[in-house]
C-alpha cells in the first residue's frame, strides 16, 4: 500500500496503486444507489480526489453518512480511472476510518458567503479555506524561488539580527526590546536646576543590553558588512514597524528579502531586481498552475494576464525628474498634487506603469532630500542613486540604491541628517577600510503576494498577521 497525498492520487500515473489517503472531507454527497461521494482534500494541492464509499463498508450507516465538511479521515482503496469530467482519477474506498468529528451546525468555515473579514478572526482554521490553501501554497513556491535565485547567482544567505541597536535611519517606528519592569524602571539622576529641571528619562545601563534595543526594520546595515567582505549575500527574515497603521497594505511584522552586493553599480541593481521578479512569477506560473487558475477565477480576473504581461516586458528606466513631468503635463486630477521633491504616492506609480507606460518601470535618481543618509549622492548634489521598481497593478514593489561608498560624504550626510555618529563609527569603518562601490534593495513578501494573487488586503497572505490591537496565537 502507497501512502499518496491527494495531489498525487490525482495523477494518472497513481492509477492502479493500492493507497492510503488522509485528508479532511470537503462534502459527502449520498447517492440514491446506496453510495456516498467524499471530496478528500489534505492541502497539498487545490483539487480534491473523489472518495467512493459503498454501503458495504462496516462503519458506512455508523460513521460514514455522518461525515461532513471539516472530518478528518483515512481512506484505503484501488486508484481508477474516473469517468466523471475534471478529475482523471477516484478511490472507492475499501476501508474509511474517521479520526476526527466536526459538528455541521457549529463549524465555522463551512458557512457560504464567510467574507476574509470574518476568516480572520478565525485564522486558526482559515488555512482549511480554497483561498487561504492557495495562498498558503503560493508563499512556500515563492519562499523557495526567492532562496533558489540567489543560490544560483553565487549569494550567501546571511542572518541578520533581529534584535538590533540600529533603526536603518528614517525606516519607521521602532518597537523596543527591554527586560525592565516599566512600572519599576530605573530613572536617570535628576538634572541640574533650571530649565527641564525633574525631567528624567530610563536607565537604559541597567536593561539588558545595556542600552535601548529594538526588533528590526530592516536588515541591510547589517547585510553591509557581509556585502563588503564576501562580495553578494541575502537576508530574507522577519522585520517589524509600530507604525499605528490600519491600511490593507501594512503589518507590524512582516517578512524582507534583502540582497546587498559589492563592486554593484545602480545599473546592476536594477538589472537584477528585474531577474529576480521575473523568477518568482515564472516559478508562481509553472509549478502553481491550479493555484494561480484559482486566482484568476475567483479573486481578480486580470492576474494571469498582467503577470504574462510582466514577464515578456523590458523594464523601463526613467529618472525621477522625468516622471514628474510626465505626471504634471497628464492632465490628471490626483489626490496628491505632484511636484519635485515630493515622494510618489500609489496613484502616481501606477498612472504611470498602467496608464502611461503600460508597463513595469524602474524610477531612479530622487531627490536627496526624501531619502535615508546611505544612499549615494549623484553630482548634481541634488538626488540621490536611488531606485524603486513600479508595476502595473500595484505600483512599487521594490526599492533600492547605490549605496554611498565615500567617507567624506558620508559622514556629511549623517551629520546632515543629525545623526549621532558615535553610533555609527561601525558603519563609517567599512568605508575606512577597503571601501567598495556596492548596492542593495529590498522585497517585502507579503507585497509581493498580493501583486501575485491580486488579493486586496495584506493581512490574508500572511499565516498571522500582527496589526494594531491584534496579536493573536
Amino acid at each position: 500500500m502507497d501512502k499518496l497525498t491527494v495531489a498525487q492520487a490525482r495523477l494518472e500515473s497513481a492509477i492502479g496503486k493500492i493507497v492510503l489517503l488522509q485528508g479532511w472531507v470537503r462534502t459527502r454527497r449520498d447517492s440514491k444507489g446506496g453510495f456516498s461521494f467524499l471530496e478528500l482534500n489534505d492541502g497539498s494541492c487545490q483539487g480534491n480526489v473523489q472518495v467512493i464509499a459503498e454501503a458495504a463498508l462496516p462503519n458506512y450507516e455508523s460513521e460514514v453518512k455522518k461525515l461532513h465538511t471539516g472530518c478528518s479521515v483515512s481512506v484505503e482503496g484501488l486508484v481508477k480511472a474516473s469517468p466523471a469530467k475534471g478529475q482523471a482519477t477516484e478511490v472507492p474506498a475499501t476501508k474509511i476510518t474517521v479520526h476526527g468529528w466536526a459538528d455541521a451546525d457549529a463549524y465555522p468555515i463551512q458557512k457560504k458567503g464567510a467574507t476574509f473579514e470574518f476568516l480572520r478572526t478565525i485564522s486558526h482554521l482559515r488555512p482549511r479555506t480554497n483561498t487561504f490553501g492557495a495562498i498558503a501554497r503560493v508563499r512556500n513556491c515563492v519562499c523557495k524561488s526567492i532562496h533558489d535565485f540567489f543560490q544560483e547567482q553565487g549569494f550567501l544567505y546571511v542572518h541578520t539580527p533581529i534584535i538590533t541597536a540600529s533603526d536603518c535611519e528614517g525606516a519607521g517606528e521602532l518597537f523596543k526590546v527591554t527586560t525592565l519592569d516599566l512600572a519599576k524602571a530605573p530613572l536617570l539622576p535628576s538634572p541640574p536646576g533650571g530649565e527641564g529641571s525633574g525631567v528624567r528619562g530610563i536607565d537604559f545601563h541597567q536593561d539588558f543590553f545595556a542600552k535601548p534595543a529594538f526588533l528590526t526594520v530592516s536588515g541591510q546595515l547589517q547585510a553591509e558588512i557581509f556585502a563588503c567582505a564576501l562580495g553578494k549575500v541575502y537576508t530574507f527574515g522577519p522585520t517589524f514597524r509600530a507604525e499605528n497603521s490600519n491600511t490593507p497594505r501594512h503589518l507590524a511584522e512582516f517578512w524582507m528579502i534583502e540582497p546587498e552586493m559589492a563592486f554593484y553599480d545602480l545599473d546592476d541593481n536594477m538589472s537584477l531586481a528585474e531577474a529576480f521578479i521575473k523568477r518568482i512569477i515564472k516559478d508562481a506560473l509553472d509549478r502553481c498552475p491550479d493555484d494561480m487558475k484559482f486566482f484568476q477565477e475567483r479573486i481578480d480576473k486580470e492576474i494571469l494576464a498582467r503577470l504574462d504581461g510582466i514577464l515578456k516586458s523590458d523594464f523601463l528606466r526613467v529618472p525621477y525628474t522625468e516622471a514628474i513631468d510626465i505626471l504634471q503635463k497628464s492632465g490628471q486630477a490626483f489626490e496628491f498634487p505632484v511636484k519635485w521633491g515630493m515622494d510618489l504616492q500609489t496613484e502616481h506609480e501606477r498612472f504611470l506603469t498602467e496608464t502611461h507606460f503600460k508597463k513595469p518601470t524602474i524610477l531612479f535618481d530622487y531627490p536627496r532630500a526624501i531619502k535615508p543618509f546611505y544612499m549615494r549622492v549623484n553630482d548634481d548634489g541634488k538626488t540621490v542613486r536611488a531606485m524603486d521598481v513600479l508595476v502595473p497593478g500595484v505600483g512599487e514593489i521594490i526599492g533600492g540604491s547605490q549605496r554611498e561608498e565615500r567617507f567624506d560624504v558620508l559622514e556629511g550626510n549623517m551629520k546632515e541628517k543629525g545623526l549621532n555618529l558615535a553610533h555609527y563609527q561601525w558603519y563609517l569603518d567599512l568605508r575606512r577600510y577597503g571601501t567598495v562601490p556596492h548596492s542593495g534593495f529590498g522585497l517585502g513578501l507579503e507585497r509581493t503576494l498580493l501583486f501575485l494573487t491580486g488579493m486586496a488586503n495584506i493581512r490574508d497572505v500572511i499565516p498571522f498577521p500582527r496589526t494594531p490591537g491584534n496579536a493573536e496565537f
